[in-house]
Order: structure tokens, then C-alpha cells, then sequence
């Protein structure tokens, strides 16, 4: 198997304005009251915007993210196997870089993250650590399938065996609930 996978492509973007105005009052403590030269980078910036968008954003805009893929027969043999050291560290990268967290489903986590009470945004104390703990779920069931054969082999009892099993496909299935989640 090979994989290439190239940059989103990106667009051509005036941010004179939108640079003057997180240099000067920080990310998100803008006035509302802007002055007169707020103002005039403003309707620059939107000007010299426009002039990009009709000229090389129009062929900016039509590039696609160059893909390349080559799968060879044996990739499918096992592809359980073939795609675990693939998806492994994408979700450990992804669980090291995120920005943000998705709505967990309360069933699908511990009881001890259940949310008590939400705020006004429709999060609550738990929120960002049912999504570290589904994370976790995701790399373990995928760690185990890269890496280790003899992930059984640790057990002599067979119920250890069964909740060995059960929580790397309670990993998976995680990973297929949440598939559309897994952005940074």
C-alpha cells in the first residue's frame, strides 16, 4: 500500500484588518466602537478581498487536494491489521492537538462522567473528558490490534478474556459512532 496525501489547497486571504485588530486588542476583545482608522483598514481589507476573489482565488479555488492511493492485494487479506498502524497515531496526534470536543452520548461512557448539570453553552464539567476518555477507548482498541498478537495471551481466566474483548470492541465501535467527530 501507498499513501500520498497532499495540503488542502488554500485560497488567497486579506487579513490587514483582522491582523491590526488581534495585534492591538488581543484575540477576542475587540471594541464594538471602532475608530475611524479601524474602520478605513476594514474597508481595505475587504477592497484588496475582492480584488483577490476575481482574480486568483478564481483559479485558487478550483484546485483540488491531490490524493493518491495504491492498494496492493495483500493490503485486504487483513485489512483490520493493515489500517491499525495507520489509524494509531492519527488518533494519538488528533487526541495531542485537539481544539475542541464533540457531544458524547452519555451511554457510551463511564458513569462517573455523566454530566450533573450543564451551562449555558450545553456543556458541563465532564465534557471534554468523555471525549478524552472515548479517545482513549479509540487508541487502545487500535494500539492492541497494531500491536499486540498476543493481546489474549495475558489472560488465564477466560472472563478477563471476555472483557479484554469486549472493551477493544467497544473501542471500535466507539470509532465508527464517532468517525464524522474525528477533526482537529
Amino acid at each position: 500500500m501507498k499513501v500520498k496525501i497532499g495540503p488542502y489547497p488554500n485560497r488567497m486571504i486579506c487579513k490587514i484588518h483582522d491582523s491590526y485588530m488581534r495585534n492591538k486588542y488581543g484575540y477576542n476583545d475587540w471594541p464594538e466602537n471602532e475608530s475611524q482608522f479601524e474602520k478605513f483598514l476594514e474597508k481595505v481589507e475587504d477592497a484588496i478581498q475582492t480584488i483577490y476573489n476575481c482574480t486568483i482565488n478564481l483559479f485558487l479555488d478550483r484546485r483540488e487536494q491531490k490524493v493518491k492511493v495504491h492498494i496492493d492485494r495483500w493490503d485486504t487479506w487483513s485489512m483490520d491489521h493493515t489500517l491499525a498502524p495507520i489509524i494509531l497515531p492519527m488518533l494519538i496526534q488528533l487526541k495531542a492537538e485537539k481544539h475542541g470536543a464533540p457531544y458524547v452520548d452519555i451511554d457510551d461512557c463511564p458513569k462517573d462522567l455523566r454530566p450533573k448539570e450543564q451551562d449555558e453553552h450545553g456543556t458541563d464539567d465532564t465534557h471534554f473528558a468523555r471525549w478524552d476518555w472515548v479517545m482513549d477507548e479509540m487508541i487502545y482498541a487500535f494500539d492492541c490490534k497494531a500491536n499486540k498478537d498476543d493481546v489474549y495471551m495475558r489472560f488465564d481466566d477466560a472472563l478477563d478474556m471476555e472483557r479484554e474483548q469486549h472493551r477493544i470492541s467497544n473501542g471500535f465501535r466507539l470509532f465508527g459512532k464517532y468517525y464524522e467527530n474525528l477533526w482537529d
